[in-house]
């Protein structure tokens, strides 16, 4: 069955960084999708992860003193989520004049020079989100041909689907999520890219293994907290992009970044949404 819990949850006052907080935290506990506005966020979780305590735990835990939370629980009958997708969330894009981002189910879909297929069930990773079109963006303004790549924070697989068909080879995908990790493979099955290899875990799903390019569209403190374990796996030339964090993250990204012997090579942003990369010398 693919029935889902609703959890609607509004938040006074209301922010991006609200709503990223909140999404970050549900997601701990098994919430597989977040659609933001501006009052809050509604989330969904499949009907047999639901936990009433946990949801508990989570809100009174909440870090970002006064804001005040509210919530209401539905319960969502087993549909054809990708209908759900294609009526309400995820529409066809088209990013830099180059490349379209859609699903089996859409129609009437742009031409481009790159035609990725995504199936994105109830995942992230779309294109849509600011921080995944700044990655999209330094991917097609790159020559990744015989390239090595990773994608950290993989999700629906979109990063390393594009650096394939850009020449990438080998590429390693690794996401935390096994839902998501499951429809990364999904994709990439259907983009015809044998040449990614899909890994469930954090960095310590790395193997002793370099590569020229690294892409990780995370959050502020998992950059922080695992920048280490990215610069271990390049070498001299290497590139790391990061995104997931706001512009004014960007000097403790770069503190971190040039402790570990990067060097800042550019950022680019979007409605306040930030990428950097970094040169291993």
């Amino acid at each position: 069955m693919n029935d889902y819990m609703q959890v609607r949850l509004d938040a006074e006052p209301c922010s991006e960084v609200v709503t990223d907080v909140l999404a970050a935290m549900l997601g701990e506990i098994g919430y597989e999708s977040f659609v933001p506005d501006e009052k809050g966020v509604t989330a969904f979780v499949p009907q047999g992860k639901y936990d009433e305590a946990e949801l508990e735990a989570v809100l009174d835990r909440f870090p970002l003193d006064g804001v005040s939370l509210s919530r209401q629980v539905t319960f969502v009958a087993g549909k054809d989520w990708n209908e759900e997708w294609e009526k309400n969330y995820f529409k066809p894009i088209v990013v830099g004049d180059e490349c379209v981002i859609h699903s089996t189910f859409h129609k009437d879909v742009p031409q481009a020079r790159y035609d990725v297929l995504i199936d994105p069930k109830m995942a992230f990773g779309t294109g849509h989100h600011e921080t995944t079109t700044l990655m999209l963006q330094a991917i097609l303004a790159t020559d990744f041909t015989g390239r090595s790549v990773l994608d950290m924070g993989c999700g629906t697989a979109v990063l390393a689907i594009l650096a394939g068909m850009k020449g990438a080879s080998p590429i390693v995908a690794v996401d935390i999520d096994e839902f998501a990790t499951e429809n990364a493979v999904e994709n990439v099955r259907l983009n015809h890219l044998p040449d990614i290899e899909v890994r469930l875990g954090g960095v310590e799903a790395l193997k002793p293994e370099t590569f020229d390019f690294i892409f990780a569209n995370i959050n502020r403190n998992i950059l922080l907290a695992d920048m280490h374990a990215y610069v271990a796996h390049m070498k001299s030339g290497s590139r790391l992009f990061m995104s997931g964090f706001y512009v004014e993250d960007i000097p403790a990204i770069q503190a971190e970044a040039e402790r570990l012997g990067l060097r800042l090579a550019g950022h680019a942003e979007k409605n306040r949404w930030a990428r950097v990369e970094c040169i291993k010398d």
